[in-house]
């Protein structure tokens, strides 16, 4: 099975297909490697911990690369008139989707899939190079974005990414480990500008920043988020499972202070867990790649909350959820899946920006692959479960 894992989604494959079809920039620490491509808004496409022989981590949509942009008229009647799925293990993206200061929907449109539309930004535009080095890599843009109630955003994007050595990795999840354990990790800094000369307010809307990860889903991953344990009350809801309707419990177990949610690619679903209830960090597990997957974000203060993604008009616009998971599958019956894929996202707070003023939002993505006892430390250590207990919540 691991065998035909690597075979499908073999790192070295991914990238010399990804160079035959658009720029990629390779950053390479020891054996560990992150492909990165300027064109998709800089985004991470895949990663490895081992650059020759090692597994690719980052689910990536080969057929729509390799159709490339179409013109205005191929597009017509195709999902890429709305957004083009590239894929790739983590993306900058803009929120909110949803709600009335949306912007993904036109001010006249009702919450119909078929109204919904990525901004260019996020989708079509390039990013610009600004410096690069053999560990890092700096992009820049400049946008202007109208959101559903018909403000208008003058937006400076930055991106960095770095990769980590392995005593950053070791320093970031507090444990130590031997060369049994393979690893990739990679930081992202990620900011938003208000570059016009106009204050963005809550009354008319907030944008905030939205890193998605699509991952290889596989019929024994599983994917762990931590939450603060406490009253309903004081901390909301544990989880908010009814993106695409209300999960069902054979794929989302929830305890006292954690949850677990299947990544198999087989159920369309999505949970989110609030900023009360958050501890800076969500994961994954692949039993049959013995693959650790570990997510974490910069916490701050959000005074004006975090944006709702919800499809419909809120009654709350700023009480959206910090760390989403999201699990690919048919929408309706007959009709296949978007990937299949497995995704782990964190948002920043909402960006109640002066002009002049930037929003940073820092994530870390790792991947530990190897012994299966060094992984359960440091699952322990991070998340706060063993690896015998990720394996048999369901």
């Amino acid at each position: 099975m691991i065998d035909t894992l690597k075979k499908d989604h073999g790192f070295a494959k991914d990238l010399n297909f990804l160079k035959k079809h658009t720029d990629i920039i390779v950053l390479q620490e020891e054996q560990s490697a992150v492909a990165i491509a300027p064109q998709f808004q800089g985004r991470v496409m895949t990663s490895t911990t081992n650059v020759n022989e090692g597994d690719g981590f980052g689910w990536i949509n080969k057929k729509v690369i390799k159709a490339g942009f179409l013109s205005e008229e191929e597009r017509k009647g195709r999902l890429e008139n709305q957004i083009y799925v590239f894929g790739g293990e983590e993306r900058f993206w803009l929120g909110p989707e949803g709600g009335q200061f949306s912007l993904f929907f036109k001010p006249e449109d009702d919450f119909e899939f078929s109204n919904w539309k990525t901004p260019a930004v996020i989708d079509t535009e390039a990013f610009t190079l600004v410096s690069k080095t053999n560990n890092a890599v700096t992009f820049e843009h400049r946008c202007e974005l109208t959101n559903k109630s018909g403000t208008v955003f003058k937006m400076g994007i930055g991106r960095s990414i770095t990769i980590l050595n392995k005593a950053t990795i070791e320093t970031i999840i507090k444990t130590k480990f031997s060369a049994n354990v393979a690893f990739v990790g990679y930081q992202t800094n990620n900011q938003i500008t208000n570059i016009g000369d106009q204050q963005w307010l809550p009354e008319t809307g907030l944008p905030s920043i939205w890193m998605l990860g699509m991952y290889n889903p596989s019929p024994e991953t599983t994917m762990i988020i931590p939450f603060k344990e406490g009253e309903e009350t004081v901390l909301g809801q544990k989880v908010n499972d009814t993106y695409f309707g209300k999960v069902p419990n054979d794929y989302l177990e929830v305890k006292n202070d954690v949850l677990f949610f299947k990544g198999d690619g087989t159920k369309r679903s999505k949970i989110g867990i609030n900023s009360k209830r958050t501890k800076g960090i969500a994961g994954s597990y692949d039993a049959v790649g013995k693959v650790l997957t570990l997510v974490t974000y910069n916490t701050q203060e959000a005074p004006h909350g975090y944006v709702n993604s919800a499809w419909e008009h809120q009654e709350d616009p700023f009480a959206g959820d910090v760390i989403n998971a999201y699990n690919d599958g048919s929408p309706e019956p007959g009709v296949p899946p978007m990937g299949p894929f497995y995704e782990l996202e964190t948002s920043s707070p909402a960006a109640a920006l002066q002009p002049n003023e930037t929003m940073v939002h820092i994530q870390t993505t790792m991947h530990l692959q190897g012994d299966e006892r060094e992984l359960s430390k440091i699952a322990e250590a991070t998340l706060g479960v063993s690896l015998d207990a990720i394996i048999k919540s369901f």
